[in-house]
């Protein structure tokens, strides 16, 4: 990510031709951790920061969208940029165009409407945006010709323009459910550990929960459990980086028992810890554990 020092903000300016995606170049940034606000009148950037800056939540990088939707205020969009020289704030644009033949395909496409074509040709109207948009192309420190791109490639463009880390904006989640309340919905990997030895059994764990250091060293040093964790956290190795490859930000990893209260408690609570170790975000939840826990 850009380096932000500290009472620092960075903001990236995305603008460009209509068309030419800046819709994708937003939905990336966002994932990256972005703060994000599509057609902002340019006329309120200084209010809008001024904001940022008071509120009580750090918020070191935005991402605007200021474009020719702005209307009669756009005109006013270079002058803005040039009173924002403040040393506090670290200002980038990043410009985004097309060739017309291709621009004209995807308005086609998409059957939408280009801003400026109410009474100009759509040709004419892509031409007349342009020269709109030339003193700003000037300044711009990215420039990207999205002619030949798909949407995943435009997205790793952007990240690596940005110097973004796709390891350091990818999230674990690991969370511990009971079969009988029902499979969490936004599972990826859902794991059954009903086969692992049950602390249930056990009238001095009954009432323990797999936050328990009794409860935990039973169920991990179990042989089974051992080889089962190694296993699991080999397949994690393998699968996780063709995720981040193929653009996933997040991955939900569910581990499963009958109640929700033993087993898997301890191995979301292992596997997360593992997963942390190999430089993963990583947030651990445990579902089901509150039916169980009792308030001091």
């Amino acid at each position: 990510m850009p380096e932000v020092k500290e009472d620092e903000i960075y903001i990236l300016i995305i603008t460009g031709l209509s068309g030419a995606g800046k819709t994708q170049a937003v939905n990336c940034l966002e994932d990256a951790g972005y703060y994000c606000v599509d057609n902002l009148p340019p006329v309120l950037l200084r209010k809008f920061i001024e904001l940022i800056m008071d509120s009580e939540r750090k918020i070191d990088r935005i991402a605007l969208v200021l474009d020719v939707r702005g209307g009669q205020f756009f005109d006013q969009v270079n002058q803005v940029i040039e009173e924002l020289g403040r040393d506090n704030i670290r200002l980038e644009i990043l410009f985004l165009e097309a060739s017309d033949e291709v621009l004209v395909r995807r308005f086609k496409e998409s059957r939408r409407r280009h801003p400026l074509a109410v009474r100009d040709r759509l040709l004419e109207a892509i031409e007349r945006e342009r020269q709109m948009l030339e003193e700003l192309r000037g300044r711009a420190n990215f420039i990207i010709d999205t002619s030949n791109l798909t949407p995943r490639e435009l997205k790793d463009k952007i990240i690596s323009l940005l110097g973004e880390n796709k390891k350091s904006r990818f999230t674990v989640g690991v969370m511990s459910f009971g079969y009988k309340m029902g499979i969490p919905l936004d599972s990826d990997i859902v794991m059954d550990v009903r086969f692992l030895p049950n602390p249930f059994y056990d009238p001095v764990m009954r009432d323990m929960t797999g936050e328990d250091e009794l409860v935990a060293d039973f169920v991990l040093s179990s042989p089974v459990t051992k080889s089962f964790t190694r296993r699991f956290l080999n397949m994690l190795r393998f699968l996780i980086p063709y995720y981040i490859e193929e653009g996933k930000t997040n991955l939900e990893i569910a581990l499963g028992c009958t109640g929700g209260q033993h087993r898997s408690v301890v191995l979301a609570d292992y596997i997360g810890k593992q997963l942390r170790n190999m430089g993963y975000n990583v947030n651990i939840r445990h579902r089901d554990i509150f039916r169980y826990k009792v308030e001091e």
